[in-house]
């Protein structure tokens, strides 16, 4: 019994309730012009005309959106969407949830009525009396079992108020959907920021690994040397390198707080001497060779193939300390090649070991070109192919 009475506690009930009178308030306004039939046609007229006007849709989404679903409007819900109509099927939709809104609350708000009255009318007989007139369903004689049958049309109307919210809510959901296009852009979206976390994720722990890597190579470095002025060069770099890492890391939040802004502002390949300097003071012996017009790379292309140089040379620091690199970065016609080596040490990091490695084969594979980490004839060896185009 509980469990019938159940969806007549809830808020959405009443104001799907409402929701259907809602539809039938404005033609009410032609009875005073024509009689009931030619009223309801005029209406259903001015409704076939009123689905192709474009924002129809969003106003009716809106409506059905909160009242029928109790969804606020900024809702991420594809159940019913409250976009414009932008092809022809969405107005074709728009128009029969329009007549079908007509037709559903023209029946829900004379059951509404009518129901009650019989209720009274039941009542009346059953004590005897003449029942009043508007009632549709017209009750003759005095019987005292009326009064049993009283409750009936009460009971009638509750379901008709909770079934007829249900049903509504199923068309609205079939009719103010979203469409397949909708859908696969909605798709299309939620990939993208998908995408867009995980690179998220790459670009913090780039950053932020590099800047902690060199910072304990240089604490290290300092304090075994012993000498006030490589300490002195040790905080400098270690302050500069946490100063970049601290720009990397707003950057990041900033495109967390503001998810639509464009994030163009990342580093490239241009800005690659600040990670060769940050190397070299950390103790590594760098040895760059540049080829080619850097500046030209596409935007995509030059800032993952700097991140890529970013965790390879943090790779060398964290794994073999201060070693010689041999740092190459040659732009041809078509391939953006990018190849880190050192000498091999004692600790080789296994080609699956730890994110930063996997995260270089992520983020060229992501452009269509690929990566190779591991041992190379008697060195460890980052090397990657980018394509230009």
């Amino acid at each position: 019994m509980a469990r019938l009475l159940r969806p007549l506690t809830r808020v959405v009930t009443y104001t799907r309730w409402l929701h259907l009178f809602m539809a039938v308030v404005w033609p009410t306004m032609w009875l005073f012009i024509f009689d009931s039939m030619w009223a309801w046609i005029t209406a259903a007229g001015l409704l076939l005309f009123a689905g192709l006007v474009s924002p129809m849709r969003t106003v009716e989404g809106l409506q059905a959106r909160l009242l029928l679903t109790g969804h606020r409007h900024d809702s991420k819900s594809m159940e019913i969407v409250v976009a414009p109509s932008a092809t022809w099927g969405d107005r074709g939709r728009t128009i029969v949830w329009l007549e079908a809104r007509l037709f559903l609350g023209s029946l829900v708000s004379m059951l509404t009525v009518q129901l009650p009255i019989t209720s009274v009318n039941l009542a009346l007989t059953a004590r005897g009396e003449t029942p009043g007139d508007g009632a549709i369903l017209h009750i003759t004689g005095h019987h005292w079992w009326h009064a049993l049958l009283a409750p009936l049309p009460l009971i009638l109307l509750a379901a008709v108020v909770v079934g007829s919210g249900e049903l509504m809510t199923a068309i609205a959901r079939r009719l103010l959907g979203a469409s397949p296009a909708e859908r696969l852009a909605a798709l299309e979206e939620r990939t993208e920021q998908l995408l867009e976390r995980t690179r998220i994720a790459r670009e913090l722990h780039d950053s932020i690994g590099h800047a902690l890597t060199i910072a304990v190579v240089q604490a290290g470095a300092a304090r075994a040397a012993d000498d006030p002025a490589f300490t002195d060069r040790a905080l400098d770099a270690i302050e500069e390198t946490g100063r970049a890492a601290l720009e990397d890391l707003e950057r990041v939040l900033g495109v967390l707080r503001e998810s639509e802004r464009p994030v163009s502002s990342r580093p490239t390949l241009t800005d690659a001497d600040r990670l060769l300097e940050s190397a070299r003071a950390s103790g590594a012996k760098v040895d760059a060779e540049v080829s080619g017009p850097v500046e030209a790379v596409p935007g995509p292309v030059s800032r993952e193939g700097y991140r890529i140089l970013q965790e390879s040379l943090t790779n060398v620091l964290r794994h073999a300390g201060s070693v010689p690199v041999r740092v190459r970065i040659a732009v041809e016609d078509r391939t953006l090649s990018l190849e880190v080596r050192n000498p091999l040490t004692a600790e080789i990091p296994g080609p699956g070991r730890g994110s930063g490695l996997r995260g270089i084969r992520e983020r060229a594979a992501l452009l269509g070109g690929h990566a190779a980490t591991g041992p190379d004839d008697g060195d460890w060896q980052v090397h990657a192919e980018l394509p230009l185009r």
